[in-house]
């Protein structure tokens, strides 16, 4: 059938106006980044911050109670992520929490009143801000702490030192590094005090590495066939996350056995690369990953590391929302995870374009024309 130049335009209107609201509503410049709890028993987002806000959520405990910041300032919430308590300084202007356990207890670092950057803690449910010290150094950074309030960390002066307290924060010494190397850096610490980072060794590598309880020795873990690896997390049995490069030159997330012993390759969601951040005490792993088409998707595990799963197959997500990043898991099925979410301005483009697709409906039916 031949077409009228009227009945050409009509059937190219459509289309265009589909490319408006579907192609265009959520691209890359029209998203922002916010953090969230990810409830895996009810599959929802929890959202920590108030609209018009961003948080940089780092750590969740068993009840909920989430370490974040936002706005210079570091703050805790209730349980489940509800409400809000900020947590001051040491004087300065700004503080950031990293970590924090079962009783609430938090760490981090914060500026003084002199201008430096020291590690702190908190007393239970965030009361109360302690200065930690430097050893001496220009800084130190309070990364982990666990239910004895041993707390884990650096400080930096030439190189970094990784450091572990006593309960409560008290007494903080150094840990030895590997063999022959200069930098260490204590991302987190169990229970039983044992401590996992990353060393440098006697060649300039960094590889990941654990102590044993209380932050006596230091085990290289060793790599998935390539030259670095990095520990970010470990569970009360000793197993150890983080990523490796692979002898093929690829960086894959790992995951221990228990005290570190053997170190598996967990793969990838189809990309080229993936990276673990934590670990729960049923061996639960998260992190993120590229996906085929190249994109970062963050990750879940089952029990042991056995299986990787897109966390945005196992949420409902509101439409152009996607969870691109894992921080943090605990025991009761909540992830502290970052989504890409569409700016407002996007949805409104959205739905500006659906209203002309709904008056374009009406303009067919009414056999109007241009």
């Amino acid at each position: 059938m031949k077409m009228t130049g009227n009945s050409r335009m009509q059937s190219l209107i459509p289309p265009m106006v589909l490319s408006i609201g579907l192609g265009f509503a959520f691209p890359a410049s029209a998203q922002l980044q916010r953090s969230y709890i990810l409830d895996l028993n009810s599959n929802r987002l929890i959202n920590l911050a108030p609209s018009g806000m961003t948080s940089d959520v780092t750590d969740i405990n068993n009840s909920g109670q989430a370490a974040a910041w936002s706005n210079s300032q570091a703050y805790i919430t209730d349980s489940n992520g509800v409400g809000r308590t900020d947590l001051g300084t040491l004087g300065g202007g700004f503080s950031t929490a990293y970590s924090i356990n079962d009783a609430g207890q938090v760490v981090g670092y914060s500026e003084t009143a002199t201008g430096e950057r020291h590690a702190f803690i908190t007393g239970p449910n965030g009361v109360g801000m302690t200065d930690l010290g430097t050893l001496g150094e220009h800084a130190s950074y309070a990364t982990s702490i666990n239910k004895a309030g041993q707390v884990a960390g650096y400080t930096v002066k030439k190189y970094w030192h990784a450091f572990i307290t006593g309960p409560n924060g008290a007494g903080m010494t150094y840990l030895k590094s590997l063999p022959d190397g200069l930098t260490t850096v204590a991302h987190d610490i169990n229970d039983a005090g044992q401590v996992v980072g990353y060393s440098e060794t006697a060649t300039g590598e960094h590889h990941a590495f654990i102590t044993g309880p209380n932050g006596v020795g230091m085990t290289d873990l060793g790599t998935l066939g390539g030259d670095y690896s990095v520990a970010y997390g470990i569970n009360d049995a000793g197993q150890v996350v983080g990523d490796s490069s692979t002898a093929a030159g690829s960086t894959h997330a790992f995951i221990t056995g228990p005290n570190g012993v053997g170190m598996t390759d967990l793969g990838t969601l189809g990309g080229g690369y993936s990276i673990a951040t934590d670990i729960n005490d049923t061996g639960q792993v998260v992190g993120w990953s590229t996906v085929a088409a190249g994109e970062e998707h963050a990750f879940i595990t089952g029990p042991n590391g056995v299986g990787m799963m897109d966390l945005n197959s196992l949420a409902w997500l509101p439409a152009g929302y996607v969870i691109t990043g894992a921080i943090s898991i605990n025991d009761a099925g909540q992830v502290i995870v970052i989504a890409n979410i569409p700016k407002p301005e996007a949805y409104m483009l959205m739905l500006a374009s659906l209203g002309l697709i709904g008056f374009l409906a009406w303009w067919q039916r009414s056999g109007s024309r241009i």
